[in-house]
């Protein structure tokens, strides 16, 4: 299975980066991992409603942009919304599981940048997952994701780890 993580904005602090590199390191024996960032914008302090919606819209014709490079018939697209379908990480384990056996060999994630998803992106996704209702940096988000991911496959391979 190929995991890609399309993302918008780098990682900037150092704990970050280690703790997603650690995931990514982990997860090299269950599956070949990409990720893949596009730039984000600046959000001014007091940022009006019209111009948070343009921010989103920039951040997506680039996530958009590079999406396309990989939409095929074997693609499962996946966007973290906070309005998005709750699973336990026993259900994502067994989700993962299903796209595999369903035909699907590559399963792309999309995290927003600071303000969300443009509309325009959120309707690529096969599927809106969130992993609760509060609010997250999207750095950190980032190593949630792979951190689920990286104990989906140790419940679907049986190895202890989700307790």
């Amino acid at each position: 299975m190929k995991i890609t993580i399309l993302c918008v904005g780098k990682m900037k602090e150092k704990f970050y980066r280690d703790a997603a590199a650690e995931y990514g390191k982990r997860l090299g024996r269950y599956c070949k991992l990409d990720i893949a960032e596009v730039a984000d914008e600046q959000t001014p302090d007091g940022a009006s409603a019209l111009k948070e919606m343009q921010i989103r819209e920039k951040e997506g014709e680039r996530m958009l942009a590079r999406l396309e490079k990989y939409i095929g018939p074997d693609v499962f697209v996946c966007a973290l919304a906070i309005d998005g379908r709750e699973m336990g990480s026993v259900e994502f384990a067994e989700k993962l599981a299903a796209l595999g056996t369903g035909g699907k060999s590559h399963i792309i994630f999309l995290i927003g940048g600071s303000l969300g998803m443009s509309d325009r992106v959120l309707k690529k996704a096969d599927l809106k997952l969130s992993f609760s209702q509060m609010t997250f940096p999207h750095q950190l988000m980032r190593v949630i994701l792979l951190e689920q991911i990286y104990r989906g496959y140790r419940i679907l391979n049986g190895q202890p780890y989700h307790k």
